[in-house]
């Protein structure tokens, strides 16, 4: 895709269950507005639960599997990244009965309102639906909902997600970024060359875009 001239490219892969995702975003969103960096943004599927169940699973007891967190760890991240993100506009409304989901379905979703023009809108919804709301993504009525609450077609939503005509496009794309290297998110890359990894704080991603912007003129 050939971006005009001066015009930064972005690409963000990344997860609507991961909370820096947003985190990042928000900071990085903040920093476009203060320097008035021309952009066009990009957003790329990464699973960070591949082998989870359909059902998903409590999101404390994942931590726990996961990354070996006592409960009190658990609650000390909750608490920070809850202060970071209403700092940034974003609630999130972390509870004991919050759920962690496979988002494979979240993201060929995302890929059928990519060809719309309103991926982006969708991302910030479901970002939303899990963090604020509390909502189920592993239920596709959930996510039809979702995509209908922006000005997408419900009955087409849930035909995308019984038929599956998206699932080969999301693997290949998820393919494309674990094999360029990709193995956390939010990962962010610069004009196809500068790659950024996880939340940096609204400054760096300033001094960041200064910089590049600076190498681009």
């Amino acid at each position: 895709m050939t971006i005009p001239p001066n015009k930064l490219r972005i690409d963000i892969v990344s997860d609507v269950v991961c909370p820096w995702c947003i985190i990042g975003y928000r900071q990085l969103e903040r920093a476009l507005a203060e320097t008035a960096t021309p952009y066009e943004l990009h957003w790329h599927p990464f699973e960070l639960n591949p082998d989870m169940p359909t059902e998903g699973q409590n999101l404390r007891e994942h931590l726990v599997e996961k990354y070996g967190l006592t409960k009190e760890q658990s609650e000390a991240n909750r608490t920070n990244i809850a202060a970071v993100g209403a700092e940034l506009g974003f609630e999130f409304r972390f509870s004991d009965d919050m759920r962690m989901h496979n988002t494979f379905n979240v993201h060929q979703l995302l890929h059928w309102a990519e060809q719309q023009g309103r991926k982006h809108d969708l991302k910030q919804a479901l970002f939303a639906a899990h963090f604020t709301h509390r909502r189920n993504l592993s239920d596709d009525t959930v996510l039809a909902d979702v995509a209908a609450e922006i000005g997408l077609a419900r009955d087409e939503a849930l035909a995308v997600l019984k038929d599956q005509r998206f699932a080969n496009d999301v693997r290949i794309a998820e393919k494309f970024w674990i094999d360029a290297g990709i193995r956390g998110v939010p990962a962010i890359v610069f004009n196809q060359r500068h790659l950024v990894t996880g939340a940096q704080g609204t400054e760096n991603y300033i001094q960041i875009l200064t910089q590049l912007m600076q190498e681009t003129n």
